[in-house]
């Protein structure tokens, strides 16, 4: 079965369908349209706090939908500098606009090389297509 879900050729991706976007030394995560998709309706998003130091793998946040729970794990290790506190409002936003208003927090990398390792869109696509 083809999954139709839109893959952003500007983005990074984790095995756990988390999209993540260099912006200096700095990275926006979110989750992607895939995951959204399999969430389905989005109702409830619990934020992680600005200042928390996180490693690679941790979680930092949970999207609960009408079906399941879902984690959020950091893609990158450091500092989250900023959260998107429009979801505690309008987790819908998930949903909507997974790659514009739905993104979860903005990370400071510690070692950009995490960033670097991450698939790109093509390993992404591939890894839908499993």
């Amino acid at each position: 079965m083809a999954d139709n879900s839109e893959v952003r050729d500007d983005l990074r991706y984790t095995m756990n369908d988390e999209w993540v976007k260099a912006e200096g030394g700095n990275v926006r995560v979110g989750i992607t349209d895939h995951a959204q998709g399999q969430l389905t309706d989005i109702v409830f998003v619990e934020l992680p706090k600005a200042g928390t130091k996180v490693r690679r793998g941790d979680v930092i946040g949970q999207v609960e939908s009408v079906k399941t729970v879902a984690a959020i794990n950091a893609p990158v290790s450091g500092e989250i500098v900023e959260v998107n506190e429009g979801l505690e409002d309008a987790p819908q936003k998930f949903n909507e606009s997974p790659y514009g208003d739905g993104w979860l927090a903005v990370i400071k990398m510690d070692d950009p090389s995490e960033y670097d390792s991450l698939m790109d869109a093509d390993g992404y696509r591939k890894k839908l297509s499993e």
